[in-house]
């Protein structure tokens, strides 16, 4: 399931000149990584001009009758949604299902946290970077917690997410993981992190997508298996068992794979798996499947 991915790592901080780095599955650190401006120039829109010519017709309903006969045969259900930045390609299949978020709420927390800030003319505190870096990076709950009361819990979360855009999304007004979202607000979410038509300015957006791409190697499955060697890659995961919003494991997982000729914003969601690693192969290989189909 594992493959030798190539993750870009940002070391935890803000602003132009944090120090970038590449780092393999194993860790191993290989300086001289570039972080790419969420801004497009003129040259790189010729350059997406250039690959859209190269690119043969999408069959987005051959893909989708393959992911479909992936998922039937898989337990559970999942929803998927992937758009190319580059190519201007998108495929999505049950991509406005709801699913429960786990953890991949934590990138929402903290883009809403941020925006939040950005309106009052100030930045977070050293406390608040400090949990922001062990929330993202680590996963951890309790950071969590104490960032998604300082967010104003759901209705605060829920403001910021109408000024994002987002559809189908319910923070829990209390509980962050067991709020509900669906694969394309994943990718709307994301896409306010990759564009400067969004509300949230570019410093606030390189920080969150930073932290995603220096999560703990542990945690590095889920979108990352779509990505070839040299593509860069910030993600972040959920996983939890349900007990009371369904059956089985939640597993799901969100984040960038951006190259020289492609730029994915993908989220894949999913629930009634039996364990977590049923889920995560769910997850894998559908992510894999659909960026594939749209490399063609």
């Amino acid at each position: 399931m594992r493959r030798h991915l190539i993750v870009l790592a940002l070391v935890a901080g803000t602003g132009a000149g944090s120090a970038a780095y590449w780092f393999k599955a194993d860790g191993e650190p290989r300086a001289g990584g570039i972080v790419a401006k969420a801004g497009e120039s003129a040259a790189a829109g010729r350059e997406v001009s250039t690959v859209r010519l190269a690119l043969r017709p999408l069959d987005s309903g051959a893909l989708r009758r393959s992911v479909r006969t992936y998922l039937r045969k898989r337990p559970g259900r999942a929803g998927v949604m992937v758009t190319d930045l580059r190519t201007g390609r998108s495929f999505g299949e049950n991509a406005d299902g709801r699913f429960v978020t786990a953890s991949i709420v934590k990138v929402d927390i903290l883009a809403s946290l941020l925006l939040q800030r950005q309106r009052d003319g100030r930045g977070l505190t050293g406390a608040e970077r400090a949990l922001a870096g062990t929330m993202i990076r680590e996963s951890d709950n309790a950071a969590a917690s104490a960032l998604y009361s300082r967010a104003g819990y759901g209705p605060g979360v829920a403001e910021a997410n109408r000024a994002f855009g987002l559809r189908h999304t319910k923070p829990f007004p209390t509980s962050w993981g067991s709020s509900l979202t669906s694969p394309s607000d994943q990718v709307r979410l994301l896409t306010n992190l990759v564009s400067d038509g969004g509300p949230l300015k570019a410093r606030g957006r390189r920080y969150v997508l930073g932290l995603m791409g220096s999560v703990l190697d542990e945690q590095a499955w889920g979108v990352s298996a779509a990505a070839r060697p040299g593509e860069r890659v910030a993600l972040k995961n959920g996983w939890v068992p349900l007990r009371f919003q369904g059956h089985g494991w939640s597993i799901n997982s969100i984040g960038r794979v951006s190259g020289h000729d492609h730029d994915f914003l993908i989220a894949v969601c999913s629930a009634g798996n039996p364990t977590m690693e049923a889920g995560v192969s769910t997850v894998e290989h559908v992510a894999d499947m659909v960026v594939d189909g749209l490399r063609a």
